[in-house]
Order: structure tokens, then sequence, then C-alpha cells
């Protein structure tokens, strides 16, 4: 199989986290020059990653790819131990999806002070907090976010908690995981975790090549490699 990810993607990186976890390795990361030139589409219809490429076909969606890799090794899943476990599991990954991210990225034009508009900022501002109460009330008290053991769950709210401390300070706003307990408590704990660990290192990366530029150069040599190529 063959994933088609970026290291700074929040979406992309909760699968690596889970693939990792999962002690999956016959997995290929990769992403194609196609994906900057938006021609994505031809290979899914949606235009985003992650994508997964199988045998079968494309799988699309992040939560879509997290439930077939854990109906694939069910040895190996990562969706919770009993029925509540698993509807906590779910759920958990809803929030940091839904209300967590989808407001994170629609905030993400108004960093830019000089073109900001006050009143979206604070409105997506505002999600992104209602999102974090929601995740403190739901979220579990031990070691991770349901249960006793890491589940898709820690996959999915590690990337969307780094997002958060990485990029919501940047509207000039603070930091809404300041202001939890439970929340705050986990994200310190999830940090030692050696996959959460290592996804946190690759998005670190990809932050740093964006912020400074290493990101564009290596997007522009690979567009114009495939454009000389013909792909």
């Amino acid at each position: 199989m063959k994933l088609y990810t970026g290291d700074l993607s929040p979406y992309s990186a909760k699968v690596r986290m889970q693939i990792y976890a999962m002690g999956i390795d016959d997995i290929k990361f990769e992403l194609p020059a196609s994906f900057f030139m938006g021609k994505l589409a031809e290979v899914s219809p949606i235009g985003r990653i992650p994508v997964l490429e199988t045998d079968e076909g494309i799988v699309p969606e992040s939560e879509v790819m997290a439930e077939y890799l854990d109906d694939l090794y069910p040895d190996q899943a990562l969706i919770g131990k009993t029925p509540r476990e698993r509807a906590d599991v779910r759920l958990v990954s809803r929030i940091a999806d839904i209300y967590l991210m989808n407001n994170i990225f629609l905030s993400l034009p108004q960093m830019d002070r000089k073109t900001r508009v006050d009143a979206v900022r604070d409105l997506f501002a505002r999600q992104v907090v209602r999102g974090m109460g929601a995740l403190e009330r739901h979220l579990g008290t031990g070691d991770f976010a349901v249960g006793d053991s890491l589940t898709r769950a820690d996959c999915t709210l590690v990337p969307a908690l780094f997002m958060c401390e990485s990029t919501v300070p940047r509207l000039d706003v603070d930091n809404p995981i300041l202001a939890t307990e439970r929340v705050a408590a986990y994200w310190a704990r999830i940090q030692t975790n050696e996959h959460a660990a290592r996804i946190m290192d690759e998005m670190k990366r990809g932050l740093q090549e964006r912020l400074d530029g290493t990101e564009r150069k290596r997007v522009e040599e690979a567009i114009v490699k495939a454009k000389t190529s013909g792909s």
C-alpha cells in the first residue's frame, strides 16, 4: 500500500501515527508533485491528502482510512476494547477533527495582521474554545485519551493539539489548551509516548520547512521536474 501524506498535514499525521502504533511496516509514504499541481483529484476525487492507495483501490479521508486499517488488521486495531470505549474513541476523534481542526484551518487566513478581519478571527477562535471545552468534558483522566491504552483517539488528538498550540497563538489569541485541566494534563503526558513524539517531530519538521521556505523550494523543484518529464 501507499499513503500520500505530508509532514505538517494533521489528517495525514493521524494516519501515520496509527500506522506506527499498529506496527504496520508495508505502507510506503510519499507526496507526489501532482498534489501541488492541483491534479491529486485525478487519483482521489476529494483532491486532498491523505490518500491511501491499495490493491482494492483508493481510500480517501483520514477517518475512513483509520476504520479501514482497523478492519484490515483486526488483531492490531486501535478502536477500543468494549462498545463503550469504541464509542468514546470515535467521539473524541470526531471532536478533534470537526470542532478543533476544522475551525483552526478556517482561521489560518487571519494570521496575517495586515489582512485580518478581527470579527472572523474571533468567530473561529470562539469555536476552537468551544471544541476544547467539549474535549475537556469527554477526555479520559488516565495516560491516554480513552481507556488504558493508545487508541485512534490519541492518533487524532496529538496532531490536532499540536496544530492548536503551534498556530492559534499566531492569531494573537491565547492558546486554549492553557485554560483546561484534563486536556492540558493529557497533552503533557502524551508527548512522552514514543508514537506521539515521533509524529510531533515530523510535524515540527514540516512546520519549520514551511516557515523557512524549504517546503516551497522543494515543491517548486518537484513541479519543474514533473513538467519536464511530462508527468
